[in-house]
């Protein structure tokens, strides 16, 4: 996309309302998404475009079962074919959100021992290479977005905060306790499923909560703190080249919504 373009696009898109906007740093690149489209920006200066599923609408409108469905939808530009992880980290994924399931078949002490292994292995790879910067390159984008600064942070001029309300970080700051309290007080009968179903609900509930105390802001600051606070770790201060890939990601998502207004 050419500069002066790029610069009318942003133009357009500091002086009006825009849909909602999430995200995913990659080693490689950035991945900004709204809820029909998503776009990928490599480090190298490719571009990566494609659709979002669609959620049917009662999905939509039904506690917890919205909640699971926006989970899917936010990990689809990874899990889809066509989209930015290849068939070997698929397969590697999907194994990985399987595996509750089978360490239902796995004696206690085991089952945690994998569990620990297994999150450790995970945030290692999911923070590899360049993660953490263009992490907060991500969301700075986004808060460019929504504060109409595009046009001034792709200069260098503005400098959003690379701190987010809407982080994964505090999904998983707001999970644990659930979980742990959704095991430790779980009124039915225990079965060798009940892990899998309280790590099920765990998530739907979570996910209730977590959109609910993004409306409420003053709330969320105060909710969302130890997200807020891990987020010093899972995010570093990106320079500008890095937060223009971010930007060049969700300028072709605006572009996208735009063209179809």
């Amino acid at each position: 996309m050419q500069t002066t373009s790029l610069a009318a696009l942003f133009d357009r898109a500091d002086s009006i309302a825009l849909p909602a906007l999430g995200g995913m740093a990659r080693p490689n690149g950035v991945v900004i998404a709204s809820e029909r489209y998503f776009a990928f920006a490599g480090r190298d200066g490719s571009l990566l475009e494609g659709e979002m599923p669609k959620v049917p609408r009662f999905a939509r409108r039904i506690p917890l079962l919205r909640g699971i469905a926006r989970l899917g939808m936010s990990v689809s530009p990874l899990l889809q074919r066509g989209g930015v992880a290849g068939q070997l980290e698929r397969l590697m994924l999907f194994a990985v959100l399987l595996a509750p399931i089978a360490f239902i078949f796995l004696p206690g002490r085991v089952a945690l021992v994998a569990g620990i292994v297994m999150t450790v292995g995970l945030i290692a790879w999911l923070m590899r290479g360049r993660t953490l910067y263009l992490h907060g390159a991500e969301h700075r984008a986004i808060a460019a977005a929504e504060e109409g600064q595009l046009g001034r942070t792709w200069e260098g001029v503005a400098r959003p905060s690379r701190f987010s309300l809407r982080c994964g970080t505090n999904f998983a700051a707001l999970l644990l306790p659930v979980a742990v309290f959704g095991g430790r007080f779980w009124p039915l009968p225990t079965t060798a499923l009940t892990p899998l179903v309280v790590t099920v609900l765990a998530l739907a509930l979570t996910m209730e909560l977590w959109l609910l105390v993004q409306g409420l802001p003053r709330l969320a600051r105060v909710v969302l703190l130890p997200g807020l606070g891990l987020q010093r770790l899972t995010t570093r201060e990106p320079a500008l080249p890095e937060t223009r890939i971010a930007l060049t990601a969700l300028s072709a998502v605006l572009q996208r919504e735009f063209s179809h207004r």
